[in-house]
């Protein structure tokens, strides 16, 4: 059950005039977020793609290839705390324009790869360039947002993720069977090309198209911010004392206990991605283009299964089993690609149930720190238990490259993931209250 505080904002006048609000408030906001996110999911996982010919070019083992995509999240884990205190004292604008011009430029500079070395480098940069962005985009939709509407706002936005498949999976299929040799580039040099100059595109419109907060925004008459601000208020006051100090907040056993669940709830979602087009080829689909759009199909299931497992989520005000099952459910369809590899249909089923259920997942649980934590606690607290989970994404790759090599399965490496989303659930399941924690 919610907590009963929360439940009372729903009875509070003006709800429906606030809802109108709201709802425009999320036409102007929750579009520009989505594509912001979707680059940056674009740009680090056209990776997998680009795995299909670059590998055997460069001459790279899956180790390295596993490594290579996974020392990504150890940049995005060593920034994102930084990053985001930052975003506090400059502002969402500057932030995100910031974070995607120069991830961008990094993912073009990925055209010059040449040897392992500069592979480790330029994904090393990619990630500290995007590191704060997901807990940036966390921290700003709290800026106008009630808790009671967060988490379906957050699934709003985590569509992008799937979309950034859905859309980019087609695409970079298309560019890796028809732009070989073109200009004196290979398929996967244009790849990163391509798909890294909307990012710069989308950085550059930041700076003219993000509000910091209601009150500054000059498409809401005087009467529409102050029922904004008066609800915020009004939800901050019923959500009862929280930490403010980012100091205090790291004393807190819960936000380790968070990361911790993170760690695990998160290693499928930013593990599996580098490996779909390999999985799907080893089903037996040669086309690349073929390959891009089966790819898309779990993403197209996340999307639906996002919103309403968001939405039920916040008309409930439920949290920890809204998170909990969908890492159960991630588990089994891991576990199912590999026990069905001989069975392509089957299999597939599997890799759309593991794609779409962690995707459920990350909505739901990080309304949970934010329920906890205020000011500089919530911009630190945030970025803090999602770079520890993003640590998940440096391990994981690699494991899975490495047992690759080992055992030439990818399904052994998927395995030791499934077991982390079991651990993930039962963390949750033991530790996360019922109602909202003290």
């Amino acid at each position: 059950m919610g907590h009963p505080s929360l439940k009372r904002t729903t009875e509070w006048p003006g709800q429906d005039n606030l809802h109108a609000v709201y709802a425009k408030i999320a036409r102007r906001i929750i579009p520009f977020l989505v594509i912001l996110y979707l680059t940056a999911w674009l740009d680090r996982y056209n990776l997998g793609f680009a795995q299909l010919q670059m590998v055997n070019d460069l001459g790279l083992s899956e180790a390295v290839y596993g490594f290579g995509a996974g020392i990504f999240y150890l940049g995005f884990a060593l920034f994102e705390i930084p990053s985001n205190l930052f975003l506090e004292k400059i502002g969402a604008r500057k932030t995100f324009a910031r974070i995607a011009i120069l991830w961008g430029i990094t993912s073009i500079a990925m055209m010059a790869v040449n040897t392992a070395t500069w592979f480790y480098i330029l994904r090393f940069l990619l990630g500290s360039f995007e590191a704060g962005l997901f807990p940036g985009v966390v921290l700003y939709l709290t800026y106008w947002f009630p808790v009671r509407r967060r988490g379906q706002m957050l699934a709003r936005f985590l569509t992008c993720i799937p979309l950034s498949i859905v859309l980019g999976g087609p695409i970079s299929g298309w560019i890796m069977g028809s732009m070989s040799g073109r200009g004196g580039l290979t398929n996967w040099q244009w790849l990163f090309v391509l798909e890294g100059i909307p990012s710069i595109v989308v950085g550059l419109s930041a700076l003219l198209l993000v509000v910091e907060t209601p009150a500054k925004a000059r498409w809401l008459s005087e009467r529409e911010k102050q029922l904004v601000l008066a609800d915020l208020e009004a939800d901050h006051r019923a959500a009862g004392p929280l930490e403010h100090a980012f100091g205090q907040a790291m004393k807190l056993r819960t936000v380790w206990l968070l990361a911790i669940i993170q760690f695990c709830g998160l290693s499928s979602t930013i593990t599996i991605p580098f490996w779909i087009p390999r999985i799907i080829q080893g089903l037996g689909v040669k086309s690349t283009l073929t390959i891009g759009i089966l790819s898309a199909v779990p993403y197209v299931v996340a999307i639906i299964a996002m919103v309403l497992v968001g939405r039920h989520s916040d008309r409930t005000l439920e949290r920890r089993y809204h998170s909990a099952l969908p890492c159960l459910v991630c588990s089994v369809g891991l576990i199912g690609i590999g026990v069905f590899a001989r069975t392509p249909a089957l299999a597939f089923a599997a890799l759309v149930i593991a794609v779409a259920s962690p995707l459920c997942y990350n909505a739901v649980f990080f309304q949970i720190p934010s329920m906890l934590l205020a000011g500089t606690a919530a911009a630190g607290g945030i970025a803090f238990i999602n770079s520890l989970g993003a640590l998940s994404g440096w391990a994981g790759p690699w494991v899975v490259g490495w047992l690759q090599d080992l055992t030439g399965k990818t399904s052994t490496g998927l395995y030791l993931v499934a077991g982390l989303e079991i651990l993930g659930a039962a963390l949750i399941l033991r530790f996360m209250p019922r109602s909202r924690m003290k």
